[in-house]
């Protein structure tokens, strides 16, 4: 990892995601805490506990997110809405809206329009709309991209993870498209602190995982390492200036 990655406050990067199929209660209160203890700025859980991780989040400094039409994409509109609508309601702030694919590859970028822009309007909410990149050619990832900035998103979110991870390649290539309009949201497939680190320097501005706990105690520990090195390199400086002021005073 380089040296100057070291003091990154990589934990205010991440959206922890608690989106294991058979995460029960345990597991989301368990997330919750982990957010609000790592001071991760958002927790990401499924729809139905929504209103669950809310009362647990109840005066803490995290955001809650939740995923609308999540992992296709292919529900109706108006059922994403209503999805989307009712985790406002239990508490949501944040929705990350997977797109509907089978729409872009038939070019109805009206219809994507549309549903993104319906969701905005009617939830008030920082909306993420979700590309699945690794589905996509590049036109289509840039296609998809400006149509979601248009109708009101304001992040742009690599992957769901179900079909591949976040590329350094796919964030350099939305961060030239967006030129810092909205955000980037690097996600799935993030395991180590120098991946997560290669993903911020080609411009995301959050990363989703759920092993967010697991990269800040590889940082700790990369810390520590680099301390305990500096501290026996320190070491030998003196040792060696020692020798040359023995060897003065032989003279």
């Amino acid at each position: 990892m380089a040296r100057n990655n070291i003091n990154l406050d990589l934990a205010s990067y991440i959206n922890h995601g608690i989106l294991h199929p058979a995460a029960g209660n345990k597991e989301i209160e368990q997330g919750c805490y982990e957010a609000d203890s790592y001071k991760f700025p958002v927790v990401c859980v499924y729809p139905y506990v929504v209103r669950q991780a809310r009362e647990f989040l109840q005066n803490r400094k995290v955001e809650l997110c939740t995923v609308i039409g999540f992992p296709s994409g292919a529900s109706t509109s108006e059922v994403k809405v209503y999805e989307a609508q009712e985790a406002v309601e239990n508490g949501a702030t944040e929705l990350d809206i997977m797109i509907n694919l089978g729409w872009l590859k038939d070019g109805k970028t009206e219809e994507i329009y549309q549903e993104i822009a319906k969701i905005c309007e009617e939830t008030d909410q920082t909306v993420k709309a979700i590309l699945e990149t690794n589905l996509l050619t590049n036109t289509e990832k840039r296609l998809a991209a400006e149509i979601c900035m248009d109708a009101g998103a304001r992040f742009l979110k690599t992957n769901t993870g179900w079909f591949g991870g976040a590329t350094v390649a796919d964030v350099q290539f939305l961060s030239e498209i967006t030129k810092g309009r909205v955000g980037i949201e690097a996600s799935g497939g993030i395991r180590t602190i120098d991946g997560a680190f290669q993903l911020i320097a080609a411009g995301a501005t959050r990363l989703g995982t759920s092993r967010g706990v697991d990269l800040i105690r590889q940082q700790e520990n990369f810390d520590r390492d680099e301390r305990e090195m500096e501290t026996e390199r320190r070491r030998e400086r003196e040792r060696q200036q020692d020798t040359y002021s023995s060897d003065d005073e032989d003279l």
